[in-house]
């Protein structure tokens, strides 16, 4: 099911700087979250195995099923929208995974996804968005008027924004050391200045649903695009400050325009 990856000299590099005992594997099959019994071979690659567990009250009642396994005590490995790499620390080292999908990408590309990956897992930030909120996540879920499934991914796209307010200083200090890995993070920007520019327009004709709008706008935090409003607020030392608390406002403030 994994095998060990071998990693490029620039990717190694990064690993040593800012997770140097994680360890980076292939999965032979793609997923969005691996069946608990699939996701447990990892322990033939890894010291130990600690699975995440959150309190029943941090979700709400319709919380999907998938997020509800995960806050549970079922060990559960990657979860929607986590793109083609995930990363755990539920593991001891912890583990970056690389799916299938990446199969064909341009090798820049894909090692700007591994070093962002490691990258992560050296800022210790949560897993998942769950471990961002916390118990503050019903008072996001009464702020989204959205089905829960809705909800979910405006969250875990404010936790990718929130995110990559910390990453993106590393990144540009790649163009001194690690200049192939810059030019990556900086192409894949531009790639998304257009798609952005034009995001609070598609929302109101219609054309993008808000939830997509704003994962394709957080996404854009970590290259360092300019975002139109009323995303541009979460690009912002106050979101990365205040977090949860700035995010739960910002969703408050943003669906009440909406509906005016």
């Amino acid at each position: 099911m994994f095998e060990v990856r071998a990693l490029s000299d620039r990717v190694a590099a990064v690993r040593e700087t800012h997770a140097p005992d994680a360890r980076v594997v292939d999965c032979e099959r793609d997923f969005e979250t691996l069946p608990p019994a699939q996701a447990e071979e990892l322990g033939l690659l890894v010291d130990a195995l600690e699975p995440a567990t959150y309190p029943a009250a941090w979700l709400p009642d319709d919380a999907p099923t998938l997020l509800t396994r995960y806050a549970g005590s079922d060990f559960t490995i990657g979860m929607p929208g986590d793109g083609s790499i995930a990363w755990t620390r539920q593991t001891e080292p912890p583990v970056v995974i690389v799916k299938p999908r990446v199969e064909g990408s341009p090798e820049p590309f894909v090692d700007f996804l591994l070093a962002e990956a490691l990258v992560q897992v050296g800022l210790e930030v949560p897993e998942h968005f769950i471990g961002f909120f916390e118990d503050a996540y019903p008072e996001l879920d009464r702020a989204v008027p959205l089905d829960p499934n809705g909800t979910y991914q405006v969250a875990a796209a404010l936790y990718d924004g929130w995110v990559g307010l910390q990453t993106r200083e590393v990144f540009a200090d790649w163009r001194g050391d690690h200049s192939e890995l810059a030019d990556a993070w900086q192409d894949a920007g531009s790639r998304l200045e257009n798609r952005v520019s034009d995001l609070s327009r598609a929302v109101a004709r219609g054309d993008t649903d808000f939830p997509d709008a704003t994962e394709l706008a957080c996404a854009a935090i970590k290259h360092a695009v300019e975002l139109p409003a009323p995303f541009a607020a979460l690009d912002t030392d106050a979101y990365l400050d205040h977090g949860p608390e700035y995010a739960i406002r910002w969703a408050e403030k943003t669906f009440d325009s909406l509906e005016e």
